[in-house]
């Protein structure tokens, strides 16, 4: 295969996150260069529905003008300063002020950051901190999920419940404990119902606090969809039997926001769409609709208080980026949740969500399909050898990696997770018309998966 001029100067020069880096040197990358709408071009003049939002990110699409000219104008005013000793700018307190009105809990303060890993990361240290003020220096594990996806530092790895994530990086990091998946389809055992398997899980959620001992337990951090790890929609009451172990034994609850946030699941938040109650929340992502990389975490008037006592008797609170707030990102983050309000983005997901779960739902009658899962503008299909079995085709096949090759050339941007399932995660400024496009294109990719599979037996155990 004949590379580009551009292609073969990024493999010399380039390392891809969640890249095969043996393979990619034959393979090379597929240069974008453009975008406008929910469409992307790359190098070649090819158009392509963006299926994922980038990477469950671009809100608004591409190309969107209000949010480019807020850069440019705070680029002409003052492209940086930082909020250091105390300094700052409008532009922290507007896009602060904004994401306080809207969170689903009682922010009192937001602490911006750079990214989703990040804002995960100072949650860890922000629990460990509120602890040691309140001199419960012994209550400081974290509780997450088995295919939870909370980001890539060592400590937001360290709660991502994902193996790739840990394998040979020496992970996770002690006081870092996984609970249940609340995947039904794969986990249920047996004959158990819905809410027998989630009051399940919320008791074996307790037996593992006791276990662990309720007073070393800090936090439990979990998405309100599982994304990277599946795109795992939880089962009615799930959150509600989770939150009631949560306030037994005094745990600090987290909802990591990065994908849910900001009317992915037809609400602002995934936290309202599935009647959590969280102590803090992480965003990132649609934040800015990935027009600048910011990030952060909401904190209650309790933690503030404590994050006061700590600074009062250490003498400054001795964390914070070079980047905290930067001024484009917040200008940036400001106009974007300005544009979800005024444009009312997630009455907009309401309206085209009916379309984007048919479809969805079709795709379970698709030979190569197992289950198929969505809410609001967030789904998957997990695709199985065997459907009545729920057996999965051997990962050496990569038939997850098939179907998304397979809708690239019917024009369809889409990404394989692991255990050969196919997200779909489109710009939330998606009509019903190019909701169905979308998905015209991915029954012709499972078509020729399928096709390809009966012709080369892959369906043999």
């Amino acid at each position: 295969m004949s590379l580009s001029n551009a292609a073969v100067r990024d493999i010399e020069t380039v390392i891809h996150p969640y890249t095969n880096l043996d393979t990619f040197r034959t393979t090379g990358p597929m240069i974008i260069e453009r975008g406008e709408g929910i469409y992307v071009f790359d190098n070649g003049g090819n158009k392509y529905i963006e299926g994922l939002s980038g990477l469950w990110c671009t809100s608004l699409g591409y190309n969107e003008k209000e949010l480019m000219e807020a850069a440019a104008e705070q680029y002409r005013q003052i492209p940086f300063t930082h909020t250091f000793g105390g300094k700052s700018h409008e532009r922290a307190a507007e896009a602060a002020e904004r994401l306080k009105a809207i969170a689903p809990h009682a922010a009192s303060k937001v602490l911006f950051c750079g990214s989703g890993s990040e804002a995960n990361d100072q949650q860890v240290k922000l629990v460990w901190y509120y602890n040691n003020a309140l001199g419960r220096t012994k209550k400081k594990k974290f509780i997450s999920r088995i295919r939870g996806y909370h980001g890539v530092t060592v400590a937001s790895a360290s709660l991502t419940g994902l193996p790739a994530n840990h394998r040979d990086f020496d992970l996770p990091m002690a006081g870092v404990i996984h609970t249940d998946c609340p995947h039904y389809y794969r986990y249920a055992e047996p004959g158990e119902t819905e809410d027998e398997f989630t009051t399940r899980l919320a008791k074996n959620l307790e037996e593992t606090i006791i276990r662990e001992d309720p007073e070393t337990v800090a936090a439990f951090i979990a998405e309100p969809i599982m994304g990277a790890g599946g795109v795992v929609v939880p089962p009615a009451g799930y959150f509600e039997k989770i939150q009631a172990v949560l306030k037994k034994y005094d745990i600090y609850f987290i909802a990591d926001e990065v994908i849910c946030g900001f009317g992915r699941t037809g609400s602002m938040f995934g936290s309202e769409t599935f009647n959590m109650k969280p102590d803090s929340i992480s965003v990132a992502k649609a934040l800015s609709s990935a027009y600048f990389p910011i990030a952060a975490v909401t904190v209650g008037e309790e933690m503030y208080q404590a994050m006061i006592d700590e600074s009062k008797k250490i003498g400054t609170f001795g964390h914070g980026f070079t980047y905290t707030a930067h001024p484009v990102g917040a200008a940036i983050a400001a106009k974007t949740l300005e544009i979800y309000e005024k444009r009312n983005i997630a009455g907009h997901v309401r309206s085209v969500q009916p379309a984007f779960e048919a479809r969805v739902a079709r795709l379970a009658d698709h030979p190569l399909v197992g289950h198929a899962r969505a809410c609001g503008l967030i789904g998957a299909v997990e695709l199985v050898a065997d459907k009545s079995g729920k057996r999965g085709f051997d990962p050496a096949a990569a038939i997850g990696a098939a179907v998304v090759a397979a809708a690239q050339r019917h024009g369809l941007i889409l990404r394989a997770l692991a255990g050969d399932i196919v997200a779909f995660c489109p710009p939330l400024i998606i009509t019903t018309e190019q909701v169905n496009a979308m998905f015209d294109a991915v029954e012709k990719a499972l078509d020729e998966v399928e096709a390809h599979v009966t012709k080369q037996g892959l369906r043999s155990a």
